[in-house]
């Protein structure tokens, strides 16, 4: 699912604001570099689950016997591709 830039950007905001109220982080960069960071690696997650998304369809699709999209049998398929997807690209959920 791909976000607006608005709210990635309201993102960014929201986080940076409460990483510093909970003093988890020290501010020693400007702030405005710290979220265009923060929002580099939003943006990052989400092409990268897209990726991985797209990965998982294909080799679901490839299937001989493919299940219909939305059955049990394929939402079970899709969650364990989608893993191990993800541990073979360094991912971990």
């Amino acid at each position: 699912m791909m976000l607006s830039d608005e709210k990635i950007t309201h993102m960014s905001h929201i986080l940076l604001r409460e990483l510093k109220k909970r003093d988890l982080i020290a501010v020693l960069e400007e702030e405005g570099k710290i979220r265009r960071q923060i929002r580099r690696s939003i943006m990052d997650e989400l092409k990268l689950g897209e990726e991985i998304d797209e990965a998982v369809r294909r080799k679901i699709n490839s299937m001989s016997k493919r299940p219909a999209e939305g059955t049990p049998e394929w939402d079970v398929l899709y969650k364990r591709f989608f893993k191990e997807e993800e541990k073979r690209r360094g991912r971990e959920s």
